[in-house]
């Protein structure tokens, strides 16, 4: 779960870097914008993850994990899609990121 945000962070950083950002305003700016999103994608994942019978305890080389993976990413990507439209919506999250992308 850490590695899903330092992972989703760096991806915000880096194009916040390239705009020519400092560091604090860029990790302020890059918090704001990925914590809600990513913290109910994770909450979401590893509930799939959990309910899905033999998932947590499948191997990384089984059908049956990878398949509950996809498919708990699915479900999360459904469920935090309206979430990050309706933070959009109201001019924060990435909204404010957009405005550093050339």
């Amino acid at each position: 779960m850490f590695g899903s945000f330092v992972f989703g962070y760096a991806l915000t950083l880096r194009g916040l870097f390239r705009a020519g950002l400092d560091w604090r305003t860029a990790l302020r700016l890059a918090l704001a914008a990925d914590t809600l999103s990513i913290l109910v994608m994770e909450i979401v994942d590893n509930g799939v993850m959990l309910v899905v019978p033999g998932a947590m305890d499948a191997g990384l080389s089984t059908v049956l994990f990878w398949g509950a993976l996809a498919f708990s990413l699915l479900v999360a990507f459904l469920v935090t899609t309206p979430i990050n439209k309706w933070v959009i919506g109201r001019g924060k999250g990435h909204a404010v990121i957009h405005a550093y992308h050339h």
